[in-house]
């Protein structure tokens, strides 16, 4: 559709702040088919066009939250797709992409894809996409999977902690990364490794797991240093394009930093609740905070945020893991009994923004690490993470200096068992626009069933 065609524009949605992949601008945005025809200087409306003029708010472009459990078949009672997809547009995310892991059956197969589009349809307020996964003995799925549109891969290599979906070693490992170099799509990695974790084990024995200190001492950084230096070798070797989900050890940053000194096609993300909290202020018992790898100290949290400042890792993703409120372990606060994952979906903007404001870094950065970085990642580079001509209209009206405390009544997920609840934090969602249209608006779903299947 050509931007010349006047009469084709439907819709404009202006600022004094648009977020451009080359800095904010004051613009109109013309919006026709659902896709962005251009973006305009601020006066440039065309006759007939609905103009949406948000004034002085930010808009972004939609976050693109490329790891999210969404449980669906087999694990509703954890999270949806209906609940999920209700918190991202809720929090300025309109895109996510599925892990493989927690529904029954897992994304292993490709009767286990085709049972996860069918549970979806109908019922995503954004857009989804979804990842296969590499486990033992499924080598002969994968290419059928990439034809079946799976946007890459993910692996582990420690137990997963769900029975489908078992882990790999090398010997699995490396034939699977050179077989997906071939189908040219990322091998997403859950970088840790036994050996750490087993001797930390050896050495806790009796130790009272209803500390934090004790959870965070189980899971050494030594567990992703290994994980890494193996998963890097192999990326050398294979050329496979090769991702590090949720990187939580400052000490094995220097390894990714090498790795992609050298060229190598690795890259690596982290998460919201490492880059927010830190392990000397969470409470004895409190299993909310359990993940893994876990939550670590304020130093190691400052490196991460100058690790996403220097290009080193290069987006922010959710890791909503949820689960339900049983199994959290809560009456007993005993972390080794505790599902591990953190809810944090629909928080994933501000959370990020509010530490991110805090150490000087502005809405462009905050863009390129929760849109345009992410969606490159999963191939949709040029479709999404941009307000950018041609790409689609994913939109976030955000409101960057409006504070809230986080309350259990304002979450959408499908439990609002949160370790963020009480936190105060900066930047409010007030309108997200899928291709277009609103799908959330001023504090509730507007269109439940919106999003496609990417």
């Amino acid at each position: 559709m050509s931007a010349g065609k006047v009469s084709a524009i439907e819709r404009v949605v202006r600022s004094r702040r648009v977020v451009t992949p080359g800095g904010e601008v004051a613009a109109a945005i013309h919006i026709a088919g659902g896709v962005i025809v251009r973006v305009a200087g601020w006066d440039e409306v065309p006759a007939g066009a609905r103009l949406d003029d948000v004034g002085d708010l930010a808009v972004l472009p939609g976050v693109v939250d490329t790891h999210v459990h969404l449980n669906e078949p087999g694990r509703t009672e954890w999270e949806g797709f209906a609940t999920a997809t209700h918190a991202a547009a809720a929090g300025g995310t309109t895109t996510l992409v599925d892990m493989p892991l927690n529904a029954i059956p897992p994304t292993t197969t490709r009767e286990g894809l085709a049972a996860k589009r069918a549970a979806a349809r109908g019922q995503c307020a954004v857009d989804v996409g979804f990842w296969g996964g590499v486990v033992p003995g499924n080598a002969g799925e994968l290419p059928g999977l990439v034809a079946d549109g799976v946007r890459g891969f993910k692996c582990f290599l420690i137990d997963s902690g769900a029975p489908e979906f078992g882990w790999v070693g090398e010997a699995e490992l490396a034939p699977a990364m050179r077989l997906i170099a071939g189908l040219a799509v990322p091998l997403l990695v859950h970088a840790e490794v036994a050996g750490p974790i087993e001797a930390a084990a050896a050495g806790l024995a009796g130790a009272d797991p209803r500390r934090y200190a004790t959870w965070l001492a189980s899971r050494p950084p030594a567990a992703e240093e290994e994980a890494i230096a193996l998963v890097t070798r192999l990326c050398r070797d294979t050329g496979a394009r090769t991702h590090i989900v949720h990187h939580s050890a400052a000490s094995a940053l220097p390894m990714i930093a090498r790795a992609r000194a050298d060229g190598l096609p690795l890259s690596a993300e982290t998460c919201p609740h490492y880059l927010h909290f830190v392990a000397e202020a969470i409470a004895d018992g409190a299993t909310a905070f359990k993940c893994a790898p876990p939550i670590r100290a304020a130093a190691n949290r400052e490196a991460l945020w100058r690790a996403l400042a220097d290009g080193t890792l290069d987006l922010v993703a959710s890791d909503h893991s949820p689960c339900s409120p049983s199994l959290k372990a809560l009456e007993s606060g005993d972390f080794a009994l505790a599902w591990g994952g953190v809810a944090g979906l629909q928080l994933a903007l501000p959370v990020t923004w509010t530490e991110a404001r805090r150490r000087g870094h502005g809405l462009t950065e905050l863009a390129r690490w929760m849109s345009a970085a992410p969606a490159r990642l999963a191939g949709l580079a040029g479709r999404k993470g941009a307000i950018a001509a041609g790409g689609d209209a994913d939109l976030v009206i955000f409101d960057d200096t409006a504070t809230f405390t986080v309350t259990g009544a304002a979450i959408q997920h499908r439990h609002r068992l949160t370790p963020y609840l009480g936190e105060s934090l900066t930047g409010v969602v007030h309108t997200t626009y899928l291709r277009g249209l609103e799908v959330w608006d001023r504090g509730r779903v507007v269109a439940a069933d919106r999003g496609q299947l990417l």
